[in-house]
This record gives structure tokens, C-alpha cells and sequence, in this order.
């Protein structure tokens, strides 16, 4: 069995779910994130894209209804001992077989709490769940519990977020040897991926994002690559990711000589980089750790070019998003706290010019601030 944990690491994990469960009055809650099964329970696959539920009682007691491939899966990789198979077939009602399980359980007329904020529990599947449970019991939304309790990282889950931050260094290593004027995007992407997967790195939540020319103004990933000219830009975010744990870094890379535009929209982000880490540490909100960053840009006149985010938090995520709750932003209110990691990313574009500045980098919140977690250094690298 491939548990990433300790037996008694997870069954800890577990009462203070429970405990949180009885604070709230809920009976039950039925999990639908796969952060939050793999989190308990060690349970690791993508079978989460259909109909699947952790049911998880006040009392500890656990039972999984997935599909027939998930069976061993869930053996293999996980604690669950209760494994519940529906079966495909036309006019199947998974939502219906978990009403059975849940009766089975005494829960008939409790309250229930739900994970409806998960990829898995899409519209159309909240609805046959919510019809299959009326009347039933009394369902309430508990999408932020086990969120909640995954913010603040264990020592061992700080182990993995701190190799997979050693994952996004050598990838990083790759993009700076291989980035030239003629070089495909591709290679440059390949040889990142296979400087993780190497190093036993996971395949991340969501894809790298790079683009050169007019792409490089651009912070999602999109189809088609291109060969870099000999004055471009380079734009790379991507994750080191260990165990599903997630490390990110944030780059503008200049091909050519760069305008002292660009040096000085970098030398800003750099600043606003410092002065969100100077805010990252205990007793701070994350709001304020944004707030750091817009006073930097705006000051510069740059408000602008700025995003209404500059980071959020980083653990264990699935596909398709390694963005983790909660996000900075504006007010956010939630209190740090040592053990939390945050991606701190500080994104200008500046449309007009044509010209992108960014950096970002993950750290750690220590009890006495926060700790980079990248040995790369925040210099403008030119090619």
C-alpha cells in the first residue's frame, strides 16, 4: 500500500474532521473533493470526473461509492476498507445507491453536510443529489470543512511541498539553459517536465503556462507553440509538484536586450514581491498581504497593469487547478497562521508596450515570516 502518510498521521487528520463536524451539528459529510479523500484517506485517482463519495460520519465510520476501476485503486492507495461499486449502465442512479448506503448508516433524517463546491459534483449531478436526498435528510453546504483543515501543513506535508519545490528549481534550471533565440517552445516545455518527472515529481493540476511574442502578455496556458526571435519575451508559471503537493514559480525571461521599461516594471514587481513576503507572516490576513502588493504598483502608477490577485494558497490539488483556497485578494479576511504556503505572484502587463514583467515565487509562513522556498534567485534573466 503506497500511503504517502502514516496510518495514525491520517486517522488524525480524520477526528479533527469529526471533531469539526460535531462543532458544526453535521452527522455526516459527504466528500466529493478529491483533495479532501486523498488528504484523509490517502485515496489517490482521477475517477473523481464521475460520479464518486466519501461518506465520512460523525464517528469516524468510512464508506466509498465509486465505479468498478476505482475498486483496486482505492484499495491500493488508501485506508477505505468500505468500498461500495455502482455499476455503468443506461438509467444508472449512483445518487439513489448512495441514499441506500447512507440509510444503511442510520443517517435517514440528519443533517448532512456536502462538498458541492468540488470539479467531481458537477451541476447536473448536484441536482440528482439533491433530488435523491429530499426529504431524506437535511443537506447542508459543507465545502470549506476539510479545506479548512488542509490549509495548515503538517511537517510532513511541509517535506513535499519542499521537494516539490526543489522539482520547480531544476525546471527552472532547464528553461534558463535551453531559452535562445530559434528555440521551440516545446523543448523548452519538455525538458521542464522531464526535470520533474525525473526527479519523481507528479504531473502537475493544471498546465505549465508559457508564451513568447504576443503570448507572453498572457497567464493561462493555450495551444500551439512557436519558436522564440531574437528579441522576444518569455513568460513560464509552473509547479514542481510531489505527492500532489505543489511549489510554484513565476518568470518574465527577455530574449534580446530588454527596454528600461521593461527593467523598471520588473525592478516594481520585485519590489511588490518583497513587500507581500514582508506582510506573509502570523497574525496578518491575507488581505493585507494584497493590499501590500497594490499599494507597491499603484504607487508606481501601474494599477492598471496589476491583477485583483496576487497569489493563493498551494497543497494538495487535483486536476484541473493546482489553485488552492484561499485566494489574495482584496479583504480576504482568513488570518495566517506557521504552517500555511502561499504562491505569491506579482503579474504586470503592460498591453500597450507590449511588454510583460512578472516574478513569483511559493513560500512558507514561519512563526517568524515568510520562507522562500525557491533557491532561484529574482533577477531579470536575459538571454
Amino acid at each position: 500500500m503506497p500511503l504517502h502518510f502514516s496510518v495514525e498521521e491520517l486517522a488524525n487528520r480524520r477526528q479533527r474532521a469529526c471533531a469539526e463536524m460535531k462543532r458544526r451539528g453535521l452527522d455526516a459529510l459527504l466528500l466529493f473533493r478529491q483533495e479532501s479523500m486523498y488528504y484523509l484517506t490517502g485515496y489517490d485517482t482521477f475517477g473523481y470526473v464521475y460520479f464518486q463519495c466519501l461518506v465520512l460520519t460523525a464517528d469516524g465510520r468510512m464508506v466509498l461509492l465509486t465505479r468498478a476501476p476505482d475498486l483496486r485503486q482505492a484499495r491500493y492507495t488508501s485506508v477505505i476498507e468500505d468500498i461500495r461499486i455502482w455499476v455503468d449502465r443506461e438509467g444508472a442512479k449512483p445518487a439513489e445507491e448512495l441514499k441506500s448506503i447512507l440509510a444503511e448508516a442510520g443517517l435517514a433524517g440528519q443533517r448532512l453536510g456536502v462538498e458541492y463546491d468540488a470539479y467531481g459534483l458537477t451541476a447536473a449531478v448536484g441536482k440528482k443529489l439533491d433530488a435523491s436526498l429530499e426529504g431524506f435528510a437535511t443537506l447542508e453546504d459543507a465545502s470549506d470543512l476539510v479545506s479548512r483543515l488542509r490549509l495548515v501543513k503538517s511537517p510532513a506535508e511541509i517535506a513535499y511541498v519542499r521537494k516539490a519545490a526543489e522539482l520547480a528549481d531544476v525546471a527552472w534550471d532547464e528553461a534558463v539553459r535551453l531559452a535562445a533565440p530559434g528555440v521551440d517552445e516545446a523543448e523548452i516545455l519538455a525538458a521542464m517536465h522531464g526535470a520533474i518527472f525525473r526527479g519523481g515529481g507528479d504531473d502537475p493540476a493544471n498546465e505549465f503556462i508559457i508564451g513568447s511574442g504576443p503570448g507572453a502578455l498572457m497567464c493561462r496556458y493555450f495551444t500551439g507553440r512557436r519558436k522564440l526571435d531574437p528579441e522576444d519575451n518569455l513568460t513560464l508559471e509552473f509547479a514542481g509538484t510531489y505527492r500532489h503537493y505543489h511549489s510554484c514559480l513565476f518568470r518574465t525571461l527577455r530574449i534580446g536586450t530588454p527596454p528600461q521599461r521593461q527593467r523598471d516594471l520588473y525592478a516594481v514587481a520585485c519590489e511588490a514581491l518583497m513587500a507581500c513576503e514582508e506582510t506573509l507572516r502570523p497574525g496578518k490576513t491575507v488581505g493585507e498581504v494584497f493590499e501590500a502588493h497594490a499599494r507597491t504598483l499603484d504607487r508606481a502608477g501601474l494599477q492598471a497593469h496589476r491583477l485583483n490577485a496576487c497569489g493563493y494558497s498551494l497543497g494538495t490539488t487535483f486536476a484541473p487547478n493546482w489553485m488552492d483556497w484561499p485566494m489574495i485578494y482584496a479583504g480576504n479576511p482568513i488570518v495566517l497562521e506557521p504552517g500555511m504556503v502561499f504562491f505569491l505572484h506579482m503579474v504586470i502587463f503592460d498591453s500597450d508596450a507590449g511588454i510583460p514583467a512578472s516574478v513569483g515565487r511559493t513560500s512558507l509562513v514561519t512563526e517568524i515570516g515568510a520562507e522562500p522556498l525557491s533557491r532561484a534567485d529574482l533577477d531579470l534573466v536575459v538571454k
